[in-house]
């Protein structure tokens, strides 16, 4: 236990409201037919001032507009002390109110579109009640807290900081060798496998009825040690072609730098040092392959059904995996996992909060304090479905924690195939000695 222990240690300005009254009072038209342009100053017909919008059936600034409602409803009658045909503009729009009066009317302000006192006050109590109820339906929206937003903080930082996007480290990895006379048959089942996915509509996969009757809360399945026959072992073993495995040393690379950067992203979790480094271990152990698995999704691609991490060299199809030892009884529902998941159109935020949820499974074997890594993944689980609730619209937030929840259930039976088929190819001393220490050390059965 010691020397396990030690090898993972190594490894882990504040606004004003409008003047009520002249909001109320005041009948904006919208724009014709959208016959102004945005980007067009607009100009008040009657003193050439910037316009606000329609008011009172014409374009008009604010003056202007205020100007007008007062002499209408005052029935104020105003005679031009010079000789009727005064030029209003903006700076001498005060001096004639004759003139400015006559210009209103001509270019269209009628006075049966200003409203009563009666009107403006019942316009004014439905503007406040508006607001009212805007500011009680804000209030009942779901919020993420300061503390959960911060959570999803760190966890995207520890993601970044232990995800490259680049795939620039893949150059220090043994080289891809891929054998095409070996990969043959593995191809032409990748290929109707390929077909098949395709062709499937998304609503096939994720349809309503397949979620209808989900519980509201689901606990993954249990997740057992397995203990395999040697039947099962002969049985599985007699569908891989061990001859052959020219990307075993390459992938058995990959796979080893997956684990270590797994191991960085769970350190960096909320509450994971807190547990022993015996519950620390039990958890990777047991969860390690899974989150490979859901990282690996970033590089999918629905277009070709292949991993695409970088250059060429390093896109991965089906036939490259079974090359280093898996068949399909993995890779077939591998395939159908990562389209399910990229249909889901996660944020990133609830990828990394799966990834988390993930982990920090109580049920995992070996787990001492089971209730601690219980109340640490369900505070992770509140945190993933406030963001649902809070960020993610319709239609994709519908059901959407129910999908996910079912996707660490499909992870627990990828995880069961890959130990077995793992167990097939470690019997093989020639194979096994092309994996690295820390793959032979994750993937063996015992966990102390």
């Amino acid at each position: 236990m010691s020397h396990l222990q030690s090898s993972w240690e190594q490894s882990m300005a504040y606004l004003p409201d409008p003047d009520m009254e002249a909001v109320a009072a005041s009948t904006s038209l919208p724009d014709p037919a959208g016959d102004f342009d945005r980007n067009v100053p607009r100009i008040c017909g009657v003193c050439g001032d910037r316009a606000t919008g329609f008011h009172f059936n014409a374009m008009t600034c604010e003056g202007c507009k205020g100007f007008f409602r007062r002499s209408m409803k005052r029935k104020a009658m105003f005679t031009c002390p010079f000789n009727g045909d005064c030029k209003i503009t903006k700076d001498n729009r005060r001096h004639c109110q004759a003139c400015r009066l006559k210009r209103c009317v001509d270019i269209g302000m009628m006075k049966e579109f200003i409203l009563t006192d009666e009107e403006v006050q019942r316009k004014r109590e439905m503007i406040l009640k508006r607001k009212e109820e805007e500011a009680l339906k804000e209030s009942l929206k779901p919020k993420l807290s300061e503390e959960q937003q911060k959570v999803i903080d760190v966890l995207l930082e520890a993601h970044h900081k232990t995800y490259d996007p680049t795939y620039a480290d893949f150059t220090k990895f043994r080289p891809p060798v891929r054998s095409s006379a070996s990969s043959r048959e593995a191809a032409r089942s990748s290929s109707i496998l390929t077909q098949d996915l395709s062709s499937e509509d998304s609503s096939d996969l994720f349809g309503s009825d397949t979620f209808s009757t989900f519980p509201e809360s689901v606990e993954p399945q249990m997740f057992s040690n397995l203990v395999f026959s040697e039947e099962n072992e002969e049985s599985s073993s007699k569908k891989i072609d061990f001859s052959h495995l020219s990307m075993l040393p390459h992938l058995a690379d990959l796979v080893s730098y997956s684990i270590q950067k797994v191991i960085g992203f769970a350190k960096m979790i909320p509450g994971f040092r807190d547990l022993t480094a015996e519950d620390q271990i039990a958890l990777l152990k047991s969860s390690v392959i899974e989150v490979i698995m859901l990282r690996s999704n970033q590089s999918f691609t629905l277009e070709d059904m292949t991993w695409t991490c970088g250059s060429k060299d390093f896109k991965y199809r089906v036939s490259d995996v079974t090359q280093a030892g898996h068949s399909m009884d993995l890779l077939e529902p591998l395939v159908k996992f990562q389209v399910g998941l990229k249909k889901l159109n996660l944020h990133e935020e609830e990828h990394v909060l799966l990834m988390a949820i993930c982990i920090l499974s109580p049920d995992r074997p070996g787990v001492q304090d089971t209730s601690l890594v219980e109340s640490l993944q369900d505070r992770l689980s509140e945190i993933l479905q406030t963001y649902i609730r809070c960020r993610h619209p319709p239609p994709g937030s519908r059901l959407l924690y129910a999908k996910m929840i079912q996707k660490l259930a499909d992870l627990r039976s990828l995880n069961e195939e890959h130990s077995k088929q793992y167990r097939c190819l470690s019997f093989q001393p020639e194979h096994s000695m092309q994996l690295t220490p820390l793959v032979l050390e994750v993937f063996s059965n015992e966990i102390s």
